[in-house]
Parts: structure tokens; sequence; C-alpha cells
């Protein structure tokens, strides 16, 4: 907070605040997507809360250069990757390391997931080369 005359004084410390209640955004998802998305400016994380609807897909990808972690808040599903597939159901908390194969199922009560990972630079546009 700056004074009266308009010096600025030392920046203030961060605070901790609750973001949302994840419960309340997963009880009737409205639809299929992100139900929330970290924005918070001068974050190091980007993180999102999405719903898949039963019998919906996230096809098969591969994230080369972030580990995500994964954690179910709601329903079940399938992740599948290299070794198989693996049940999720909520409360699993899931790694994904870079370069790793995966796609994900939602089951019969649909699938509703926090994803967190190193927030990506922001887009450089540059100059083209002569």
């Amino acid at each position: 907070m700056g004074d009266p005359g308009g010096a600025t004084g030392p920046e203030e410390e961060p605070l901790a605040r609750l973001l949302c209640d994840v419960t309340t955004l997963t009880d009737a998802p409205a639809s299929a997507g992100v139900l929330w998305r970290l924005a918070e400016p001068g974050r190091q994380l980007d993180a999102d809360v999405v719903h898949l609807p039963p019998g919906r897909r996230v096809g098969t990808h591969v994230e080369p250069d972030l580990d995500v972690l994964l954690l179910v808040v709601a329903g079940e599903g399938t992740v599948t990757g290299l070794g198989g597939d693996q049940p999720l159901a909520t409360g699993g908390l899931l790694w994904l390391p870079r370069g790793s194969r995966r796609a994900l199922a939602a089951g019969e009560r649909g699938l509703s997931y926090l994803t967190v990972h190193r927030r990506r630079p922001g887009m450089t546009v540059r100059s083209r080369a002569t």
C-alpha cells in the first residue's frame, strides 16, 4: 500500500486464502470442461478443476515438458498408459511424469479432478530473422 503522497512502501506479504470449495463445484457440474482455474497474478503454478461427464474421455496424449499431479475429487474413471488401465476413484492422487503417454475416461458417475503443474511460461513474440 502506498502513502498519500504517492511514494510506495515495502511490498506487502502475500496472504494465504481459500480459493473455492471443490465439493460445491462438483456436486452438480453444469457441463464438461474446466469448472475452476487458478488465475492469481504472480503465481508459479497452474491448476484446474475439470469435469468429464459419464462416458466422456480425454484422448491419448503426451505432456513433453511438465510433470502433472491429478487428484480425483469426485466420481471415478480410468487412466490408460503404457502400463495398461488403472482405476481412478475419489481421493486418488496420480503422478503423471513428463513424457508419459496417458488417456482418461470417466466412469458411470463422471470424473472430476484437480490438476496441478508448474506454470507454463507466457508466449514470447520474437522478431523475424532476416
